[in-house]
């Protein structure tokens, strides 16, 4: 029998740092898996790339990536936050994007034991991070259990 590897999913708005990093440390998230769009904004607060990137090796012995591939791109993203686009749509249009870039083919890289991937959201509900967690699921085989850090 096969074992599945963990993958876990989080946000970051609605969060302390002391919350976020927290969850991280009590899962044993072994990898920050970066997936948004935009990392580096002033709204991202504790979370953007390079200070992301820094405290999860300083404090956690974690390391972090930016999977960009993995990322909504910037028209559905936008529609999507006007809604001009509602979820059901937006959830096709993410999933034909994941299917056109191939992103499973990079997961088993990029992913490997424990790893978490981040967005902004602070629910997974409605997120890419949850249409992310199971498109590659079902693409890898169903190898992974996936968990929502709250």
């Amino acid at each position: 029998m096969i074992e599945s590897t963990p993958l876990f999913t989080i946000g970051f708005t609605q969060k302390s740092a002391e919350k976020f990093f927290e969850l991280l440390r009590f899962n044993r998230v072994k990898k920050i898996v970066d997936t948004r769009l935009n990392n580096t904004g002033q709204l991202a607060g504790f979370s953007k790339r390079d200070d992301l990137k820094y405290f999860a090796s300083a404090l956690l012995n974690v390391e972090y990536i930016h999977w960009e591939e993995s990322a909504p791109d910037e028209a559905m993203l936008s529609a999507y936050k006007k809604k001009d686009l509602p979820w059901d749509e937006y959830a096709q249009e993410y999933e034909s994007l994941m299917q056109r870039r191939r992103v499973e083919t990079s997961a088993t890289l990029l992913l490997g034991q424990s790893a978490c991937l981040l967005c902004s959201e602070a629910k997974p509900h409605n997120c890419h991070r949850s249409l992310l967690a199971s498109y590659l699921n079902r693409t890898c085989g169903g190898v992974f259990s996936v968990k929502h850090l709250l």
